[in-house]
């Protein structure tokens, strides 16, 4: 079943993949100076097009709280770390005239995560998640655990155990 790092320590990801007994390995990189999600996929000896990083944008529109107040649309966006979200394709996958990255000083408060730690599993309050459809076809994948220095690898038929997502082609 799963195989895990004796000296991780759990992140909310790790959590929620093992109350619900998904199997994932997870892989350590912190003592390695990787930054980049490519500098992480090759120091762990990975494929980067089954490494991917989590991004989170917001839409132009706003929508209705239902207390008169309008607020804007949070969604996360998963894509190998060696490709660039498109914009126009994410946008179109959620329905929105446009999107934009948030900026980095938002992604903590909304999420819970750190640029460089973004997981989507185990955020504040789960969003919309988009997976780009280069995933479907993968035996497993890799993302963030949630912590800078540490990823999770786990099939997508198993993540989809645990996280509500679409796949759409969104690089």
């Amino acid at each position: 079943m799963s195989k895990k790092n004796k000296s991780a320590k759990k992140t909310n990801a790790m959590r929620i993949l093992d109350q619900h007994g998904v199997s994932y390995i997870t892989h350590d990189y912190e003592s390695t100076g990787a930054i980049s999600g490519v500098e992480v996929a090759a120091v762990l000896g990975q494929d980067p097009a089954r490494t991917f990083k989590t991004l989170v944008a917001e839409g132009a529109g706003t929508v209705s709280k239902g207390n008169g107040e309008r607020v804007r649309e949070h969604y996360v966006f998963v894509v190998p770390v060696a490709a660039e979200l498109d914009l126009k394709k994410a946008a179109a996958a959620v329905g929105e005239k446009s999107i934009s990255m948030i900026k980095q000083k938002e992604l903590l408060p909304l999420t819970g995560y750190v640029h460089g730690g973004c997981s989507p599993l185990g955020m504040k309050k789960q969003l919309r998640t988009i997976i780009d459809s280069s995933a479907e076809d993968k035996e497993t994948i890799m993302f963030s655990a949630g912590r800078i220095g540490q990823q999770i690898e786990t099939a997508p038929s198993e993540l989809a155990k645990v996280l509500e997502f679409e796949y759409k082609d969104i690089t």
